[in-house]
C-alpha cells in the first residue's frame, strides 16, 4: 500500500509539471532544435506500429551513447541478427546515437516518467527487454516495465557513495524502482555492493565499458599532426564544467608568461561554448575557435594563446592534440569527467580532487602511473608545464595510460552474454524470420 502511495504521489506532481517540462523543452530548442522535433514521443506518442521484439537500450546522453557503442558491437557479434531501440533524453545522445543504428534498428526519445506516457511508449515498441545505462532510476517506467514483463537490466552500472546516500532519503520510492530491476551490471565491486543495498536482487561486476571503446586513430593522428604544426607545447582542459574554465582563467593569470603553453579548453556541453569563448577573451586571451577552421588550423589559430574545442565528437583528436590534460569536472565537487579515453588515446593526465563518480578508474589510474592527482587548479598548472618541460616523463605517462586502458577492456562482452541469457529462445530469429 505504501508503495502504490507513493508511485501516485510521484505521478501526480509530474502529471502537474507536465506543460512546464514541455516548456523547457521548446525553449532549450531554441539553441538546439532537436529539442524541439518528435515532442509527442516525449508523452509516448508515435505513429503507426512497431514490430516487436528489439533490445532497447536507454543512453540519456552523449556520454552514455559512446559507452553504449562498445555494447552494441558485442551484441551484434555475439547475436548478428539482434534488433535495437535506442532511446535518448537528450539532443546530443540522440544525434550520436544515429551512427549505432542499421536496418530494423529505431530510435526515439524516452517518454517522460508519468504511468501513462511509459505504458504508451511499451505498447507501442513491445521490446523483449530493456538497457539502461549506467545510473538511470525512472520508478514509473521501471514499475510499468515489470507490469509488461519486460526484463530491465541497468548495465555498466555505477552507483556513488554520494548517489547512495541521496537515493536512501527517497527509498520511499527508490528501493521499489531498484527492485524492479531483473539485474545490474556493475562497474566495480565497490557500485555493486552499493546497488545492493539500495534493493537490486541480482548485481554482476562486469567492469567499465568505456575501456572497450577504441579512440578513432584517424582523430588521434589529426591531433598529433596539429601539434607538430604549432611546435609548441599544449595543455588540454578536458570536458570542462561550469565554474571551473574561471578558476582556470584566474590561475592561468598568475602563471608566468614565459611557462605558458598553448591553453586548448573543451567544454561538456556544447551550449557553453559561447560562454566559455566569451570568459577567455575577457581573460585578454587571443583565441580561436576549432569551429574556425577545417582540416587544419589557419595562421591566426596558429599564433593564439588558447583554442576553444568547440566541436563534438573529436575528443580523440584534442587528445592527440595535447601533451597533458586536465580532468575537467574534478576541480570542483562535480564527480570527475570520464578519464578512460584521455588513457586510451595516450595523453598524461592531471585530476583534481573530486573522481568520486570515477573514483576505482581514478585510483586505477594513479597506481598504473598513467595520472597525477593535484588539489587546485594551481597547482594542476604548475604540475603540468613541469610535465610538458620533461620529455622522458610524460612519454613514460603516455605509454603507462595506453597500458592502463588496454588491461581493463573485456566488459562489453561480458555484458552482451549476460543481457542475451534473459531474452525470449530465439527472440532475434523470430524477427529476422519476418523480414
Amino acid at each position: 500500500m505504501k508503495e502504490a502511495i507513493s508511485r501516485w504521489l510521484y505521478a501526480s506532481l509530474l502529471r502537474l509539471a507536465t506543460p512546464l517540462y514541455l516548456l523547457r523543452l521548446w525553449r532549450r530548442g531554441a539553441a538546439e532544435p532537436a529539442y524541439r522535433q518528435h515532442l509527442g514521443e516525449r508523452l509516448g506518442l508515435h505513429p503507426g506500429t512497431a514490430e516487436p521484439g528489439r533490445v532497447w537500450i536507454h543512453a540519456v546522453s552523449l556520454g552514455e551513447t559512446l559507452a553504449a557503442r562498445a555494447l552494441v558491437e558485442a551484441l551484434r557479434q555475439q547475436r548478428p541478427r539482434v534488433r535495437l531501440l535506442l532511446t535518448h533524453g537528450t539532443a546530443t545522445g540522440r544525434e550520436a546515437g544515429k551512427a549505432l543504428l542499421r536496418d530494423g534498428d529505431a530510435q526515439s526519445w524516452l517518454p517522460y516518467d508519468t504511468p501513462g506516457a511509459v505504458r504508451r511508449f511499451l505498447r507501442h515498441w513491445q521490446p523483449s527487454l530493456g538497457v539502461l545505462m549506467e545510473t538511470e532510476i525512472w520508478p514509473a517506467l521501471q514499475h510499468e516495465a515489470s507490469q509488461a514483463g519486460v526484463p530491465l537490466v541497468l548495465a555498466n552500472a555505477r552507483l556513488s557513495e554520494k548517489s547512495f546516500r541521496q537515493g536512501r532519503r527517497l527509498r520511499w520510492l527508490m528501493e521499489p524502482a531498484a527492485r524492479a530491476l531483473s539485474l545490474a551490471l556493475a562497474q566495480t565491486e565497490a557500485d555493486a555492493r552499493r546497488l545492493r543495498d539500495s534493493g537490486v536482487a541480482e548485481v554482476r561486476v562486469c567492469g567499465n565499458l568505456k575501456f572497450d571503446l577504441h579512440p578513432d586513430e584517424g582523430l588521434l593522428a589529426r591531433g598529433r599532426q596539429w601539434r607538430a604544426q604549432l611546435g609548441r607545447p599544449v595543455l588540454l582542459f578536458a570536458v570542462s564544467r561550469e565554474g571551473e574554465e574561471s578558476l582556470l582563467l584566474q590561475a592561468w593569470s598568475r602563471l608566468p608568461a614565459a611557462q605558458r603553453p598553448l591553453l586548448l579548453v573543451v567544454p561538456r556541453h556544447p551550449q557553453r561554448f559561447d560562454e566559455v569563448a566569451s570568459l577567455v577573451e575577457a581573460a585578454g586571451l587571443k583565441l580561436a575557435r576549432r569551429s574556425s577552421f577545417g582540416d587544419a588550423p589557419d595562421a591566426a589559430a596558429l599564433q593564439a594563446e588558447a583554442w576553444l574545442g568547440d566541436s563534438l565528437r573529436e575528443m580523440p583528436l584534442y587528445y592527440g592534440l595535447a601533451d597533458a590534460a586536465l580532468l575537467g569536472g574534478s576541480f570542483l565537487p562535480l564527480g570527475g569527467q570520464n578519464l578512460i579515453e584521455a588513457a586510451a588515446c595516450g595523453c598524461p593526465l592531471l585530476m583534481g580532487p573530486h573522481t568520486f563518480n570515477f573514483a576505482q578508474a581514478a585510483e586505477l589510474a594513479l597506481e598504473a602511473g598513467a595520472a597525477l592527482r593535484v588539489v587546485d587548479l594551481d597547482q594542476a598548472l604548475a604540475q603540468g608545464c613541469a610535465l610538458l618541460a620533461d620529455r622522458g616523463r610524460r612519454e613514460s605517462m603516455a605509454a603507462r595510460a595506453e597500458g592502463f586502458a588496454a588491461a581493463h577492456r573485456g566488459a562489453a562482452g561480458r555484458m552482451a552474454e549476460a543481457l542475451l541469457g534473459l531474452l525470449p529462445p530465439q527472440s532475434d530469429d523470430a524477427s529476422s524470420a519476418s523480414a
